[in-house]
């Protein structure tokens, strides 16, 4: 993409002389689901990006007062090309960040990729950041890692209690994050030599989780292992416990992590555990923040497009052009330890060679009351985890 001659006279003001001038916008596109059944999640990392920007300005961080954020509802797949092509096409962003669907993403990436415009996402599925695409980037750790990670850690908390893990449970939906990150549990468990009893997908947005309920009653798992979003992991642990069945549940991230799982599934939350890419309590100031602005706490995915926007926003300053391809160069090469990557584990966003991070890892949380504590690994915990006492 050809850089205008406007463009490079903003960003040079912006940079050099930001008082002499009214710099034009710096725009940045933010592809989210803001309405259907994944909307929190868009909304949540939409609030994410808007108190960045805010910190941002508050700092003084170079461009921030001048970007402009060009917002696009895509709920689904189908939406996200006509969506990112008109961001890219009528509205000229130098970017994009989104969107936390990863069926999503890798549609929009599709559309970024071919108009060599840099994308930024939190989205888990391995597929991102493995097609051998230039201009896609993932702050978050794949899915596989994710799953792996989710077994490994359950494992090691359980055996420091004292119990044994010999059969689990797995069930996923069928979208590209949950075959993903089954696929990483799946192969954890063979290399740990334990048994896999129950291994089902199941279409995003059931109605009925009996039979997924069901057949965990039958295999008699020691843990049980959904990947879902929200109203299936609403549906899931309600009905697990409404039908007596106490195995302890350790969730996917997604809809196991976020506000509205206890505002939906109350005293059913206690304790539940859940692997996450990150947590709030490791950014108490920036948490306290948006739970001011909100009324609740800060959920992960608001922090990971916070710190993936800040990233966005230091590349085409330290870039100092609109020239995307210049602006991808810059992104790749940049390592933020500033401002919301400060709550990341790991402390910054980077990323290698395909455009994976380079320093994420995964941690494990644990609902007690209302709210999330970091549990799990040790030097990021902030209390210790409460295995529950068998019945």
């Amino acid at each position: 993409m050809t850089a205008s001659i406007s463009i490079r006279a903003t960003l040079a003001v912006a940079l050099l002389a930001p008082v002499a001038a009214q710099a034009d916008p710096v725009k940045i596109g933010l592809l989210f689901p803001l309405s259907g059944p994944t909307a929190q999640f868009g909304q949540n990392s939409k609030n994410g990006i808007e108190l960045a920007l805010e910190m941002m300005k508050e700092r003084g961080a170079a461009l921030a007062d001048d970007v402009e954020l060009v917002i696009a509802d895509a709920p689904s797949p189908g939406d996200a090309p006509a969506a990112v092509q008109r961001m890219i096409n009528e509205d000229g962003v130098l970017g994009v960040i989104g969107s936390f669907s990863s069926s999503i993403t890798l549609a929009a990436s599709e559309l970024t990729e071919r108009a060599e415009v840099p994308m930024i996402t939190h989205s888990f599925a391995d597929q991102i950041t493995g097609r051998g695409f230039e201009y896609i980037f993932q702050v978050s750790n794949k899915a596989t890692t994710y799953g792996a990670a989710q077994l490994d850690q359950a494992v090691a908390i359980a055996e420091a209690a004292g119990d044994t893990v010999s059969k689990i449970a797995i069930l996923y939906e069928d979208t590209a994050y949950g075959t993903a990150q089954a696929g990483g549990l799946r192969a954890a468990a063979e290399k740990a030599g334990i048994e896999v009893v129950m291994d089902e997908a199941y279409p995003l947005g059931i109605t009925d989780a009996a039979p997924l309920v069901n057949a965990i009653r039958r295999g008699e798992p020691d843990l049980v292992f959904p990947v879902s979003y929200l109203n299936d992991s609403l549906l899931i642990i309600r009905t697990m416990r409404q039908q007596g069945l106490s195995t302890p549940v350790i969730g996917g991230a997604a809809g196991y992590i976020i506000p509205a799982f206890k505002e939906g599934l109350g005293e059913y939350t206690e304790d539940v555990f859940s692997i996450a890419p990150t947590n709030y309590d490791l950014s108490p100031d920036i948490a306290a923040r948006y739970e001011e602005d909100h009324g609740v706490f800060m959920a992960h995915e608001a922090l990971m497009y916070g710190a993936a926007f800040e990233h966005l926003v230091k590349a085409i300053s330290e870039a100092g052009t609109d020239d995307t391809a210049e602006i991808r160069d810059a992104i790749a090469s940049l390592e933020n330890c500033e401002g919301f990557a400060t709550g990341l584990p790991g402390g910054c966003t980077a990323f290698d060679d395909t455009g994976l991070t380079s320093v994420a890892t995964p941690i494990f949380v644990q609902w007690r009351g209302d709210g999330l504590v970091t549990v799990y690994p040790p030097e990021s915990a902030k209390a210790e985890p409460i295995w529950p006492e068998a019945d």
